[in-house]
């Protein structure tokens, strides 16, 4: 290592940068020019922090992410009712928030927007307030989460999609770009449409994932009983406990259902059929 550059676990700040004496920054953090951080600000070990971006009170981060140029974390929730209450965002390790993406906190007295660890959030990304990014997700340049959105492990929403509020995305789901997300999106399921409609399994990400054929074939049994079989939703849900419930991906399918109390579950579209 040169004599100039710093060490692993030297925190640098650019001269330009603004840090309230009241944030705390860890070991090995590095802060680039025009960056503004608030008061109360926590930001992880080994958290680098690109040009003109801004981390407001409220947010904490964990070790290791990076944010590139213009990231702003933790403004005010964009809601008519917000009164200033004390929100929070609370983000984990090893995220990575691309060009001019922000993350709003929570609506709420209390209340806090959460990213869990290893997301990869490319630029111009939204996140609204209240959200719940959970590990391993993908969300595309453009995309936008409205508030109350949750995602689960490894969901990949693609370039320009839009989720209503109070929408879930269950884990290995594919969102096909350009979507509107109105309704939740069962897990394993890919996704694409204004509004989105289910097409089929989501075959290459279960493969990706590691998951042996046997449960991938239960799962298009599933997939089969829930959208082609004309049935009605808590008919085919008996079916597919009574059938295929000793499979625990099936057995993840129908609890997913089951809750999806707030916006309902997106419906089949006959524009293609499962491979």
């Amino acid at each position: 290592m040169g004599g100039d550059a710093p060490s692993s676990t030297e925190t640098t700040v650019h001269p330009s940068a603004v840090v309230h004496p009241e944030a705390r920054l860890g070991r090995g953090v590095v802060v680039g020019p025009g960056v503004v951080i608030d008061a109360g600000a926590v930001l992880g070990d080994g958290t680098l922090i690109g040009p003109h971006c801004v981390i407001k009170s409220g947010v904490t981060i964990g070790q290791d992410n990076h944010l590139s140029v213009g990231v702003v974390l933790g403004e005010e929730p964009q809601h008519r009712r917000f009164a200033g209450e004390r929100s929070f965002v609370r983000i984990g390790n090893g995220n990575t928030f691309r060009e001019y993406v922000t993350v709003n906190r929570g609506y709420g007295e209390g209340e806090s927007t959460e990213i869990g660890d290893d997301n990869y959030l490319m630029s111009y990304v939204h996140i609204g307030h209240n959200c719940r990014i959970t590990s391993g997700v993908t969300v595309t340049s453009g995309a936008k989460l409205a508030g109350h959105v949750l995602v689960n492990e490894q969901a990949n929403l693609g370039g320009q999609v839009g989720v209503h509020q109070f929408v879930r995305i269950g884990r290995l789901v594919m969102v096909g770009g350009g979507s509107v997300g109105r309704q939740d999106v069962p897990p394993f399921v890919l996704a694409f449409g204004v509004p989105a409609h289910a097409y089929g399994l989501n075959s290459v990400g279960l493969t990706r994932a590691g998951m042996p054929p046997v449960h991938r074939t239960m799962l298009k049994r599933a997939f089969m009983l829930l959208y082609r079989s004309r049935l009605g939703v808590s008919t085919a849900l008996a079916r597919m406990e009574a059938e295929l419930g000793t499979d625990p991906y099936v057995v993840e399918m129908i609890e997913f259902i089951r809750g999806s109390q707030e916006r309902g579950i997106i419906r089949w579209t006959k524009e293609r059929d499962e491979e």
